[in-house]
């Protein structure tokens, strides 16, 4: 398979690397020409607990310089995925295949109106990754990748795109109502991300206090709320349940959100808690505690903090 991977974050070089490992073609493409040529001559590097791998990929900064992708990943951050599938869409034709597994919500709506949505493929993924400089990421931990077709005409598509992951090492199953896949994987972001990186503290420490469980617990309320309003059904009978027992699993991972926050980078809070919130007004569920902890990233996130400083 061709698959280009748009975004060399941490995600990105996971992906790209086990991808190409298996035998596909892949190219990545970056918006900064200067870590593009970098990239390019120095390889990627995705290190684990035993050992390291190790990959040469092509990087371009023009989308055109590729030939016509199977699958194209969309591996940039919430915030800049307009940006990213805004200059897709004047090198690839509407009816390219467009895969998702970014956080938060809004990212699908943004790729429909550049690309057809029944040749979409959305989905999460359980897989963590930290970026440890340019091309260098350590695989943090591994889990479940899900996929599923928005329409019925992306059905195969997404089924191709989880045999694809599956030969490349990335457990992938393929689900009916890929949609609840995704709000369940928003539910816990949203209980988990923001309260670590206010607090500075990994996952599995979240559960030590009792006012972090109570948060947690108030955050996946009026979550869980919104989405019951929506006709949403999650994928786990006790949202709260599985938000701790994510923590317990992912005990040593530092959140994205803490990292992002703690390099002084933008934050994708607003895709997150603060989507949870806009929503929460149109349908009148309130949503309070949800749109405070927006608040406090927002304003965090504002200024570039080092690491161990005092919030």
């Amino acid at each position: 398979m061709r698959v280009l991977i748009v975004g060399p974050g941490a995600m990105g070089t996971l992906f790209g690397v086990l991808l190409a490992e298996a035998g596909n073609q892949v190219w990545v493409l970056d918006h900064r020409p200067e870590r593009a040529k970098l990239l390019s001559k120095r390889g990627f590097t995705v290190k684990r607990a035993g050992g390291e791998r190790k990959r040469k990929l092509p990087v371009v900064t023009d989308p055109s310089d590729v030939p016509a992708p199977d699958f194209t990943f969309i591996w940039v951050k919430s915030y800049d995925t307009e940006r990213a599938v805004k200059r897709l869409s004047t090198a690839l034709p509407r009816d390219s295949c467009i895969v998702t597994l970014q956080n938060g919500l809004g990212n699908i709506e943004v790729i429909s109106e550049y690309f057809n949505r029944d040749a979409l493929v959305a989905g999460v993924t359980s897989h963590g990754a930290t970026l440890l400089g340019p091309g260098e990421a350590f695989h943090a931990g591994e889990g479940e990748t899900v996929v599923g077709a928005l329409e019925e005409g992306a059905r195969e598509l997404a089924a191709r795109c989880a045999r694809m992951l599956d030969k490349a090492g990335i457990q992938t199953r393929v689900s009916d109502d890929v949609t609840s896949e995704i709000w369940g994987k928003l539910v816990i972001n949203a209980a988990i991300n923001p309260l670590t990186a206010i607090t500075g503290l990994r996952n599995g420490e979240l559960l030590e206090f009792e006012g972090m469980r109570e948060l947690m617990g108030m955050v996946v309320g009026e979550a869980v709320e919104v989405a019951s309003k929506l006709g949403i059904k999650l994928p786990f009978d006790d949202p709260l349940e599985r938000v701790f027992e994510v923590c317990r699993l992912t005990a040593r991972n530092r959140s994205s959100m803490l990292q992002d926050v703690e390099a002084g980078r933008r934050t994708e809070i607003d895709a997150i808690n603060g989507a949870i919130a806009r929503l929460g007004t149109e349908l009148g569920v309130p949503t309070p505690v949800n749109r405070a902890l927006t608040l406090i990233i927002r304003t965090i996130s504002s200024k570039p903090m080092r690491k161990g400083e005092p919030r």
